[in-house]
């Protein structure tokens, strides 16, 4: 995208679901039929689009052990009523997936491998499945092993280094004491996530963006809590740490249930949907960093991404960074001294929203996109930390 050669690339609509908390009011959904949901949404909100032009849909999904197998972008298509000429794949990079499959359906229309795209991320970490390891032989004597797909490490290889295999919320205690972030400073983070997210809602921030499933009472995010204070953030006690811990399960995502989808177009699919882009994207950059330092991934992330944009801190207008942690997030901004805070998360993150992991990606660039959209001009930076240390970040302009 940032070649001289390549075409711009624009997001002309952004959707998605309002996000469910575990168990929640999504649980009953499949996770291929919320991704069908908003496809099928973002079609129908670009009516002179004619569906068979969509050239490829692109899916981030960070679990895949269950109902969202067999490439749960294809199941999306086909379930959504498209043609079935419509292709469809899914990716994954954990925690950015979503993100992952809109740059890389960026880069394809970029390149001229597609006018027209439909990139997204979907996730049920509810009906994420239990998996049982395949036995060594037939009928075994002893008792099995079943693991948890939710979220996390399982299965792992004993060559892995343990210090690379540690809880994600206990990186992000190694985070705060790097660091010096404390119980405090994480719980006040957390509180202004949850005050945002609810005055967003209250203003009417997401109704261009949010589309609530027909057959589920839920008109907004589940996990936002409006109640949230300062007091009751502080009586929660610490989750990986069980002396001396700072991270709650109050200054920390929650598991979630959600979709989300764009669409993206060069100069001739923008003829071909007759719409007006939200935002045309700059650049893109992915990073490594120590397994469990991961939370600090976007670090190097955003300052490759907005180098290859030409572009600076200050000149960033609205910032997306997910929020896994209050001490992920708040390690990430200290190294960006630059970068005014009153831009980050301006509608609220993911303590308050919620983190479904292959849709918060794809969740983030649709935000950056509509807030861009709302300002009329400006340059915005979505950004996530992904499991196994890696660092993802994007770059739009409007």
């Amino acid at each position: 995208m940032t070649d001289p050669r390549a075409r711009d690339v624009y997001i002309v609509d952004a959707v998605r679901t309002p996000v469910g908390k575990y168990g929640g009011a999504l649980a009953a959904i499949r996770p291929d039929d919320l991704a069908a949901h908003v496809v099928r949404a973002l079609v129908d909100r670009t009516p002179e689009l004619d569906p068979a032009r969509i050239d490829d849909v692109c899916f981030g999904d960070a679990n895949g052990a269950g109902e969202d197998n067999r490439n749960v972008a294809r199941m999306a298509v086909l379930l959504a009523g498209l043609p079935v000429t419509v292709p469809g794949v899914t990716v994954n990079r954990l925690c950015g997936s979503g993100l992952e499959a809109v740059i890389q359906a960026a880069r394809a229309i970029a390149h001229g491998d597609a006018h027209i795209a439909v990139a997204g991320g979907v996730e049920s970490m509810s009906r994420a499945p239990y998996v049982l390891r395949k036995p060594e032989r037939a009928f075994p004597a002893g008792h099995q092993e079943m693991f948890s797909s939710t979220l996390g490490w399982r299965m792992v290889n004993p060559r892995m280094a343990p210090e690379w295999t540690v809880a994600l919320g206990e990186g992000a205690e190694l985070i705060a004491d790097r660091h010096g972030i404390t119980r405090e400073q994480q719980d006040v983070f957390a509180l202004a996530s949850h005050q945002k997210a609810v005055r967003a809602w209250r203003e009417g921030a997401y109704d261009d963006e949010v589309v609530p499933l027909p057959e589920v009472d839920l008109p907004r995010d589940e996990t936002i809590r409006e109640a949230s204070s300062l007091e009751s953030l502080s009586k929660l006690k610490p989750v990986f740490r069980a002396a001396g811990g700072t991270v709650t399960a109050g200054n920390s995502s929650p598991l979630n249930d959600g979709a989300a989808a764009l669409l993206l177009v060069d100069e001739e699919g923008l003829r071909a949907t007759g719409r007006e882009p939200l935002a045309r994207i700059r650049a893109s950059a992915v990073t490594g960093i120590e397994p469990q330092l991961f939370g600090l991934g976007p670090v190097e992330a955003v300052r490759r991404a907005l180098e290859r944009a030409g572009r600076g801190f200050a000149e960033v207008t609205t910032c997306e960074l997910n929020e896994a942690f209050a001490a992920q997030a708040l390690g990430c901004l200290g190294q960006w001294p630059e970068l005014d805070p009153a831009v980050v998360n301006p509608r609220g993150g993911a303590i308050a929203i919620g983190h479904p992991l292959g849709a918060s990606g794809a969740r983030l660039a649709g935000a950056v996109a509509h807030q861009l959209a709302a300002a009329g001009s400006g340059t915005g930076l979505a950004a996530l930390c992904i499991g196994v240390g890696q660092g993802l970040a994007l770059v739009l302009e409007r």
